[in-house]
């Protein structure tokens, strides 16, 4: 047992479930791999101290979300993040993805459509990263987490037509920055 009196096991099962999808919102937000990873271990720190009792799986994910997002706040409010460039030292580049690359490479991908559908990847991910923040948030829940918009207005706080209207936003934003990046006449 913990100290708070949670079952290990059980802790388990919920960084199992939600460690990576917070890590990823996290360096999505903070476009740093130690801040990400401070904002998953404090949002974990937090359900262990609160031991919140969830009405439901939706609730509990709802919970988890905005937890890991104030969290993100809270890092880009912090004095020591406003005074230092976030990309210096590489620490703005993307989590390694290699392993899933090469997994794909055995199952029969030429190693040329390998490299090209990283390279599309890593254009899709800084396209996302350049979006203004609300937008970012809604892609990047409703896209990669497969959250609907009713859970993705639950976990920010932001009403289901607020949340519709930044995903369309969202979306021209990006169609018109990869039309750019792919624009050569």
């Amino acid at each position: 047992m913990t100290k708070a009196g949670m079952d290990d096991r059980e802790l388990q099962l919920k960084i199992d479930a939600y460690s990576d999808m917070l890590f990823k919102l996290s360096f999505l937000r903070l476009q740093n791999l130690q801040d990400a990873e401070d904002v998953v271990q404090e949002v974990f720190y937090q359900y262990v101290k609160k031991r919140p009792v969830f009405q439901s799986l939706e609730h509990e994910k709802a919970w988890f979300l905005k937890v890991a997002l104030n969290g993100c706040r809270k890092v880009w409010r912090s004095a020591w993040r406003r005074h230092r460039d976030i990309w210096q030292d590489g620490e703005g580049e993307a989590p390694d993805t290699a392993g899933r690359e090469a997994d794909s490479d055995v199952c029969g991908r030429e190693p040329e459509e390998s490299v090209l559908r990283r390279e599309e990847n890593w254009r899709l991910l800084q396209a996302v990263l350049a979006l203004p923040e609300k937008y970012r948030d809604v892609i990047h829940l409703f896209y990669y987490e497969e959250l609907s918009v009713k859970e993705i207005a639950r976990a920010t706080g932001r009403g289901e037509s607020t949340v519709t209207s930044q995903l369309a936003r969202g979306r021209k934003l990006l169609r018109k920055s990869l039309k750019e990046g792919y624009d050569f006449g």
